[in-house]
């Protein structure tokens, strides 16, 4: 009868140790689908100051038309990209064309010196900062969702209910190279 009640027991202890990690699990994942609509919430921040930011320079940069078309562009393509990872590729492109309106923007002291593009490349700036902490609230995340996924015992409860790896927010290849400033 006493091996009775201890394999009662253990099986218990066992059932309440997968619950508690099913639930840790669901969780966690419930931690990045909430991480990734805060990037969400700033990329439609950022593309929602670009057709702003773009109707001021276009009174000052006549000649710049494809920069103008590349931010276009690389807006459209946030705006429509669905997964984790399409969005993270287009976030680069739209910051990499953005990086080159900056530029472009030397060109033309009138320009800087307006009230409402400074105003505009301050808010831009501010928002690329909260998509930054956002990427990495985000990042974190999926990282301690992932160990969980792949430590033991929890990994086999993992396994057994079918949970993936999330993927990373990551940066694109040409954005981790050393930024070259010549004078």
């Amino acid at each position: 009868m006493d091996i009775i009640w201890i394999i009662i027991i253990a099986a218990a202890v066992i059932l309440l140790y997968a619950w508690f990690v099913y639930n840790s699990l669901v969780t966690s994942k419930m931690r990045i689908s909430e991480a990734l609509s805060h990037i969400d919430v700033q990329l439609k921040r950022r593309t929602d100051l670009i057709p702003n930011l773009v109707e001021t320079v276009k009174g000052y940069t006549k000649h710049e038309k494809e920069v103008l078309e590349n931010i276009t562009k690389a807006r459209s393509s946030l705006m429509h990209a669905e997964s984790a990872q399409e969005k993270a590729t287009a976030d680069n492109m739209l910051t990499d064309t953005l990086k080159s309106l900056f530029a472009v923007s030397e060109n033309y002291p009138d320009l800087k010196a307006n009230q409402n593009f400074l105003q505009l490349q301050q808010e831009l700036t501010d928002t690329e900062n909260k998509v930054a902490y956002s990427r990495q609230f985000y990042n974190n995340n999926v990282l301690d969702y992932n160990t969980k996924l792949t430590t033991f015992p929890s990994n086999f409860v993992g396994k057994s209910f079918n949970f993936k790896e999330a993927d990373f927010f990551e940066a694109e290849e040409a954005d981790k190279k050393p930024v070259k400033v010549s004078f």
